[in-house]
């Protein structure tokens, strides 16, 4: 019987990673089904933490339901892209018009389209280093190359404009905001701002800001949106549903393009041809926007002091800055806390060998530094959505965790 040579993937995927659900998470899933309670601390899904969506969200996408059988318009509803306009001229952009919106299966599926439609073999974008690292994954599967600029952990966890700047060359096409940061935490000031638009100003750059968190701010953190700092940079504002409103699973988010649209007018055919290529986003999901971007903006009762995101946070901050060897920046805003450990006391080889460790003697799942496109092996993230008791636990068994590992450290 003749031989046949074995399926493979494509070569493409030789260099793309997502390691947030990578082999950790894949050995997380094992030891559940042996019976093991897993402490997930290493995705920003709420649900599972008792963030419930608001009701009125529920009611209008079961309301719509009967009507909400077939296809859409590509790019999305009337009344929900009619409302992220509006939302848009709130913030200050008098011109949003629906026709600069496009709706999506969340983000991620925005974001693979925008790329898409945008780079060609050899292009590169600029992309933050700390990351959420389906920018650089979706960059390096489109053909592109992902220049990582680094984010000035002594500084905020701010990008050095100079440095993104030394970056650029004739082959760079886009420049990446992440703001509020996954994972850092860190809120851009308006300074740093204006001088991450001017590079994208005065070198004909794309700016795609990546704005998820945008609600999810602490004390005096102030969120600016991108686009009104730019109203002569083409940009691709990015933002949804999943983490503001508590609905990540209905995969409902959109993209707000903005700034001289006339200079873009080939790319965007090329962007409506992307979204014409899927259909249409999630129907039911849809009728959610219009709700949740007018009703009341109940992220507020958690973000504020006493609320629980804003207590876990200071919890979370407070418990792991009392280990020895480790230094961590308290989040500005998101859900995330980026936890550097000194590699003085804890010399880590291979961070992902670290949290493999953490994962199987403790049972508590968090993600590796690299994850991100981290320069280093020292820093891990943590998700703070947990119910105090359960952080206090869990950060409990990484301080236990990190003391045999400084004590075996010492012996040797």
């Amino acid at each position: 019987m003749e031989e046949f040579e074995d399926f493979t993937q494509a070569q493409k995927l030789r260099n793309v990673r997502y390691d947030v659900r990578g082999p950790i998470a894949v050995e997380a899933a094992r030891l559940e089904r042996a019976g093991h309670r897993i402490t997930k601390l290493n995705i920003g899904n709420m649900a599972p933490f008792g963030f419930d969506a608001p009701d009125a969200i529920l009611v209008d996408m079961i309301k719509n339901l009967p009507t909400s059988q077939g296809y859409s318009e590509s790019q999305g509803i009337y009344s929900a892209r009619t409302a992220v306009a509006q939302y848009y001229q709130s913030r200050g952009m008098r011109d949003a018009e629906v026709s600069d919106v496009i709706l999506g299966n969340g983000v991620s599926e925005l974001i693979t389209m925008v790329l898409q439609a945008m780079i060609n073999p050899g292009d590169e974008v600029l992309i933050p280093a700390p990351d959420y690292p389906l920018w650089t994954g979706i960059t390096t599967l489109c053909g592109g190359r992902a220049v990582h600029y680094i984010c000035d952990e002594e500084n905020h966890w701010w990008p050095d404009p100079e440095e993104v700047e030394s970056k650029i060359t004739d082959r760079t096409k886009a420049l990446v905001l992440i703001n509020p940061n996954n994972p850092t935490g860190a809120v851009y000031p308006r300074e740093i701002l204006e001088a991450m638009v001017d590079i994208a100003r005065r070198h004909n750059l794309m700016l795609l800001s990546d704005e998820i968190y945008e609600k999810i701010t602490f004390d005096d953190a102030e969120m600016i949106n991108a686009c009104t700092l730019a109203d002569d940079v083409f940009t691709i504002t990015f933002s949804g549903l999943s983490k503001t409103w508590r609905v990540a699973g209905f995969r409902s988010g959109w993209l707000y393009m903005s700034g001289p649209k006339h200079r873009a007018k080939n790319y965007i055919e090329g962007l409506n041809l992307m979204s014409n290529l899927r259909m249409c986003p999630n129907v039911p999901a849809q009728h959610a926007i219009q709700t949740a971007l007018g009703g009341y903006q109940s992220v507020e009762e958690f973000i504020r002091p006493g609320g629980r995101i804003y207590e876990q946070r200071n919890v979370a901050h407070q418990l792991l800055s009392e280990i020895e060897g480790v230094d961590v920046h308290q989040a500005d805003g998101a859900l995330y806390l980026f936890p550097r450990l000194d590699p003085k006391i804890y010399p880590i080889q291979n961070d992902e060998a670290f949290v493999m460790e953490l994962l199987r003697q403790q049972k508590i799942l968090v993600s590796h530094g690299r994850a991100f496109n981290w320069i280093d092996d020292n820093h891990f993230r943590l998700v703070s959505l947990p119910p105090v008791e359960e952080l206090e636990e869990a950060i409990a068994g990484i301080a236990d965790f990190l003391a045999s590992y400084r004590d075996a450290f010492a012996r040797s």
